[in-house]
C-alpha cells in the first residue's frame, strides 16, 4: 500500500507537486521542508515509477495534422524512419502535401489528404475516407495550428478569433473524437496534442492564440484522466513547446529563453510519445511556470517574467510567415 502511494506521488508532473504542496503550506519554514520533500520525490522517481509499455512507431499507422510543413513534416519523417507502416498527412496546402510525399516516399508509405480542419463536417467526412482506405489510426498527432497578427485583443476581428479557436482548439477535439472510440475498443492507441507554452502563461498581443492553447491543454489532460479512470491503455500526451523556428513565429524576439530548433524539438516530442509521457514542456524550465505562479504575488510574477525576462514583449515585432 505504502509503495503504491509513493509510486502515485512520483508519477505526478514536477510542477504539480510543487503547486500542490505550496498551495496548502503558508509557513516559510514548512515551505522549505516541503521543497526538500519534493526534491527527494523527484530523485526517487526513476526508482519507484511503474514501468509503462512504450508506444512503438514501428508498424503503426500515424496520422499527423499540419503534416506538410514545420515540425509536422519533420515528425512524419521521423515516424517513417522509426518504421511506421503508413504515414497519413492532413494539411490545407496541396502543394506542400505533394512535395512532402515526394520527399518522404523514399523512406516509407505516405499518403496525403487536403483538408480544412476548421470545418468539422469535412473532418468527419475525411476521417471516414481515411478509415476506409488506410485502416485504423494507431497514433494521432494534432499538430496543425495558426496564429494571426500581434494586435491587442480590442483590435481583433471575429473572423480571426473563430479561425484560431476552430483550428487550434476545436479541430483537435473533433479529430480525436473520430479515432478515440476505436482506440478504446481495441484498448490501444496514442493521441499527442501539440499545444504551446502560451497555454501555460498569459501573454499580451497573442491573447486569442493563448486562449486556444489553454483550451487544448485543459481538454487534452481531462481526456487523459478519463482514460485513466477507464483503466484504458490508450495514451494521451500533451506537448507545450516554446516558440519553434519554423516560420510560424517569425519576428518573435526572445532574449532569455532561446527560440527552439525544429529537429531537436521533434526528437523530444517523439521520445515523449514513445515513453507515454502525459505532459512535456519544452524547454524543461517551462515546467516550473506554475510553481512560480503559485508562490509569487501576481505583480511580482508579471514584473519579473513579463518585463525582466521579457516574455510580455516577445510578440512586439512579430511578423509570422510571409507566404
Amino acid at each position: 500500500m505504502a509503495l503504491n502511494k509513493v509510486r502515485q506521488l512520483v508519477s505526478y508532473p514536477h510542477e504539480l507537486l510543487f503547486v500542490l504542496l505550496f498551495s496548502f503550506v503558508k509557513n516559510a519554514q514548512k515551505k522549505k521542508k516541503c521543497a526538500i520533500s519534493v526534491l527527494i520525490l523527484l530523485l526517487l522517481q526513476p526508482i519507484f515509477k511503474e514501468d509503462n509499455k512504450m508506444t512503438k512507431f514501428k508498424d503503426a499507422c500515424v496520422l499527423i495534422t499540419g503534416g506538410a510543413s514545420g515540425i509536422g513534416r519533420i515528425m512524419g519523417r521521423v515516424a517513417l524512419e522509426k518504421g511506421a507502416k503508413r504515414l497519413i498527412i492532413w494539411d490545407i496546402n496541396e502543394k506542400n502535401i505533394e512535395t512532402t510525399i515526394a520527399e518522404l516516399k523514399q523512406i516509407g508509405s505516405v499518403v496525403g489528404y487536403k483538408i480544412d480542419i476548421s470545418d468539422s463536417e469535412k473532418v468527419v467526412e475525411c476521417y471516414r475516407k481515411v478509415r476506409n482506405e488506410q485502416g485504423m489510426v494507431d497514433i494521432l498527432i494534432n499538430c496543425a495550428g495558426v496564429v494571426f497578427g500581434n494586435e491587442t485583443f480590442d483590435k481583433q476581428n471575429i473572423t480571426s478569433i473563430e479561425k484560431t479557436m476552430d483550428i487550434n482548439a476545436t479541430a483537435p477535439m473533433i479529430i480525436a473524437l473520430q479515432v478515440l472510440p476505436e482506440m478504446i475498443a481495441q484498448d490501444k492507441g496514442h493521441i499527442c496534442n501539440i499545444a504551446s507554452a502560451a497555454g501555460m502563461i498569459s501573454n499580451p498581443k497573442m491573447s486569442v492564440y493563448a486562449a486556444s492553447k489553454w483550451a487544448m491543454i485543459g481538454w487534452s489532460d481531462s481526456v487523459r484522466i478519463e482514460l485513466k479512470q477507464m483503466k484504458s491503455n490508450v495514451q494521451i500526451t500533451t506537448i507545450a513547446p516554446y516558440f519553434i523556428n519554423t516560420g510560424m513565429f517569425d519576428g518573435v524576439r526572445s532574449h532569455i529563453f532561446p527560440i527552439l530548433k525544429p529537429e531537436p524539438t521533434v526528437k523530444k516530442i517523439i521520445r515523449a510519445i514513445e515513453k507515454n509521457k502525459t505532459f512535456k514542456g519544452i524547454p524543461f524550465s517551462f515546467h516550473f511556470i506554475r510553481f512560480w505562479q503559485a508562490i509569487l504575488p501576481l505583480a511580482v510574477f508579471d514584473f519579473f517574467f513579463g518585463e525582466v525576462v521579457g516574455i510580455f514583449h516577445v510578440m512586439d515585432k512579430f511578423t509570422g510567415r510571409k507566404n
